[in-house]
């Protein structure tokens, strides 16, 4: 399926804004535990295994 330029720019507007948030929850943490580690890895596979199924998986 090929995507429109619309959604290849949503896409990289949710990373961006995904990016950010990351950024934020690192820089007001005092310390990186492994529990905020999880946090951002799970938050990523929440957001982007879904749409990496519908977008990029070739069936």
């Amino acid at each position: 399926m090929k995507m429109k330029n619309t959604t290849a720019a949503g896409l990289a507007l949710l990373f961006l804004l995904w990016l950010g948030l990351v950024a934020l929850i690192i820089k007001g943490t005092e310390k990186f535990t492994l529990y905020t580690a999880f946090v951002i890895v799970a938050s990523g596979i929440i957001i982007f295994v879904p749409l990496y199924r519908k977008y990029f998986k070739e069936d």
